[in-house]
């Protein structure tokens, strides 16, 4: 099953999205649908709302009259902790149940208008923002909804803001213009990135091969490794004792494939086996086959490790799991940190990259590209080594 939260502001049309969704055959959650369920008549929610907040909160038919509930609810701190006690534990356990329900190929959409402001991105496997314009979203709500345009602002304000949604999104949907424009982002967002996703997480499938192709440093590079690393340290638990984004994506201004470098360390590669299943579920497949570090000195047996890809077409991912048994979890970190502090020798690092990238275009696999590549890579160890030494430097 493939998790994805959808989320947006106020006005932004998040509910054009979820429907075409809906349409293509994902399984929707409409998490204001549930919090109006759970309090309907009859429902023992209605019932413990009216015990703490009065009869008042009725109307004559003995519905639940959310005007005179909000007026009583949030006239204090207090009083919105002791609604949310009673409503935010049934919304929870009628999601979980209707998660439950879904199948195991599902594409399960969860619209969830406080995602950002809840810090629940790392739960799910992809997170969508749908946004437009504040003007836009203002006269949505004055003509759609009636309100006051300075009410509209007021809610649009009280909201996440734009930058703290971009953080959380790995898919942005600017529904600021005609409606078939944002629906047809809808469609290319099913058919090339969610069902292939499902797909790879539930079949344990790897990526197909990539070339030596490089691209310009990415500034987008660390805020997308910050949210796979939420997602990892989500199921990891205690299990990790750390989670780092490793590699040439995580140096500022060099040249890198495009594909994210994590490395998770753990004690010893039983923690890693335990946490197979639990890391492939979220995204991430474990590869099948043995896989090793190379100390690079011969005659020196190799450091065994595990590997996972990210499942995301979107974004792909190398997933390092490393034990603290060996060197190498202590190698991948000092290695991008040398480069960070010695912008000279990342600049060489980058020309040699580029030369052997256009030398190996038409491989069609990057064996032979890293293959020559790993002498400058080795010289660079030793330089690394000699200032991690005079300096005393040590993963922090």
């Amino acid at each position: 099953m493939l998790r994805v939260g959808l989320t947006g502001g106020i006005g932004a049309g998040k509910s054009t999205v979820a429907s075409r969704l809906a349409e293509h055959g994902a399984v929707l959650i409409d998490a204001d649908r549930i919090a109006r369920e759970v309090v309907e008549p009859g429902t023992e929610g209605l019932a413990e709302v009216v015990a703490a907040f009065g009869e008042d909160v009725l109307t004559p038919e003995g519905a639940l009259d959310r005007a005179a509930l909000a007026a009583r609810a949030f006239a204090d701190e207090e009083s919105r902790r002791r609604l949310n006690a009673i409503v935010h534990p049934r919304v929870g356990a009628r999601t979980a149940e209707l998660m439950a329900q879904a199948a195991p190929d599902a594409i399960v959409v969860h619209d969830l208008p406080l995602l950002v402001e809840g810090g629940l991105a790392p739960h799910y496997h992809l997170v969508v923002v749908v946004d437009a314009p504040v003007d836009v979203r203002v006269a949505r709500l004055v003509e759609a909804r009636g309100m006051a345009e300075a009410d509209a602002r007021a809610r649009v304000a009280a909201q996440a803001t734009e930058e703290q949604r971009r953080a959380a999104a790995d898919v942005w949907l600017d529904n600021g213009g005609p409606e078939d424009v944002v629906l047809s982002a809808v469609d290319a967002l099913w058919a090339d990135r969610l069902v292939p996703f499902e797909a790879n997480v539930r079949l344990r499938r790897p990526r197909a091969p990539r070339s030596a192709l490089i691209s310009p440093y990415d500034e987008t590079w660390p805020a997308q490794a910050a949210r796979a690393i939420a997602r990892l340290r989500a199921v990891a638990g205690d299990k990790a004792l750390r989670i780092d984004h490793i590699g040439s994506t995580s140096v500022p201004g060099l040249p890198a494939k495009d594909i994210v470098d994590l490395q998770l360390t753990v004690a010893t590669l039983d923690d890693a086996d335990a946490l197979a299943d639990a890391v492939s579920d979220a995204g991430f497949p474990r590869a099948s086959g043995e896989w090793w570090d190379d100390p690079q000195e011969e005659g020196a047996p190799v450091w065994p490790k595990r590997f996972h890809f990210g499942g995301d077409p979107g974004r792909p991912v190398n997933l390092h799991v490393r034990s603290t048994e060996t060197p190498a979890w202590r190698l991948a970190l000092l290695f991008p940190e040398y480069l960070r502090a010695h912008p000279a020798a990342r600049d060489s690092y980058a020309e040699v990259k580029w030369r052997l990238a256009r030398e190996h275009a038409a491989d069609g696999s990057v064996d032979a590209y890293a293959n020559e590549k790993q002498h400058w890579v080795n010289a660079i160890f030793d330089q690394a080594e000699e200032w991690a030494t005079k300096t005393g430097w040590s993963p922090s």
